[in-house]
C-alpha cells in the first residue's frame, strides 16, 4: 500500500474557522467511505503470497469426462484473457462443451503486474462455492474496464474500486453477499490459486492465456476456427490412442 505523505502543519495563524472546516471535511469523507465500504478487503491487492502450492483444481464447464479437454490458464486482469472470454469462449462453450465434445478447463494464472488480478481470482472462487464460478468469471471479464488497475493508480485506490464493483457483481448475480464477502475476506481460496497458477509454471506458461489441447500448448488468444482445429486433431488421436495428454 502507498502511503500518504504526512500532513503539513497550519500556521497558528490561520483564522480558527478554517480550521474548523477542515475537521469537518475530513469528516465527511471518512463518512462517505464507511458507506460505501462493503466489499472485500482492500488489503487483498499485491502479489499471490507464497506459500505451500497444493493440488490444482480447475473450474470446469462441460462434462468433465468429455473426449477432449481444453485447459486455458488465464488472468482476469490480462486484456487478451477479457478478448478472448468475451468473444470466443461463449462459442466454445457453446458448440463445444454443451454438444459434449469437449470440457472447459479454467486455471488461475494471475501476474504479479496485475494488482487486482488476485482478487478477481479470489472473488470468482468464492462464487464457485454458491455453483456461480461462471456468471462471475463473464462479469469479472466484461467489466474488466472498469476494474482493472490504471497507470499510476495506487495499490489501495485500484483495490478499493475492485472491491467495490466485484461486490457489485456478485449482487447482480444473486450470491449470498455476506458469505460471498466474507469468504473473500478471509482469502479462503487462497491455496487453490496458488496451485493453479504452480501448474502452469511446472507446464513450462510464460504468458496469458495459454491453452492446452490434446497434447500441444499455444500461448496467446485463439479463434474459435483455430480452436475447433486442434479439438479435431486431438479427437482423431483420441480415436487411435484413447488418451489425452491434457491436465486433468
Amino acid at each position: 500500500m502507498v502511503k500518504a505523505p504526512p500532513p503539513r502543519r497550519e500556521s497558528k495563524k490561520k483564522p480558527f474557522f478554517l480550521l474548523l472546516g477542515a475537521v469537518a471535511v475530513i469528516g465527511a469523507v471518512l463518512i462517505a467511505m464507511q458507506a460505501r465500504g462493503s466489499g472485500p478487503s482492500p488489503q487483498l491487492v499485491a502479489e499471490l503470497p507464497p506459500g505451500d502450492a497444493g493440488q490444482a483444481q480447475p473450474y470446469v464447464y462441460g462434462k468433465a469426462d468429455a473426449p477432449v479437454a481444453i485447459s486455458e490458464f488465464a488472468d482476469f486482469e490480462c486484456p487478451a484473457c477479457a478478448q478472448f472470454a468475451t468473444l470466443t469462449e461463449p462459442d466454445i462453450r457453446k458448440r463445444l462443451a454443451d454438444a459434449g465434445q469437449v470440457s472447459f478447463r479454467f486455471y488461475d494464472f494471475p501476474l504479479d503486474q496485475h494488482r487486482n488480478s488476485v482478487l478477481a481470482s479470489l472473488s470468482a472462487a468464492c462464487a464457485a462455492d454458491q455453483n456461480k464460478f461462471w456468471e462471475m468469471h463473464d462479469r469479472i471479464f466484461a467489466g474488466q474496464d472498469a476494474w482493472a488497475t490504471r497507470p499510476g493508480e495506487s495499490d489501495a485506490s485500484a483495490n478499493r474500486r475492485g472491491s467495490r464493483l466485484f461486490a457489485e457483481y456478485a449482487r447482480a448475480i444473486g450470491l449470498d453477499e455476506g458469505a460471498w464477502s466474507t469468504c473473500v475476506e478471509e482469502q479462503r481460496h487462497l491455496d487453490r490459486i496458488r496451485a493453479n497458477r504452480q501448474l502452469g509454471i511446472q507446464r513450462q506458461v510464460r504468458s496469458t492465456p495459454t491453452f492446452i489441447i490434446g497434447n500441444q500448448m499455444i500461448p496467446g488468444a485463439l479463434s474459435y476456427d483455430a480452436i475447433k482445429r486442434l479439438v479435431d486433431s486431438a479427437m482423431a488421436r483420441r480415436d487411435t490412442t484413447r488418451g489425452s495428454a491434457a491436465p486433468r
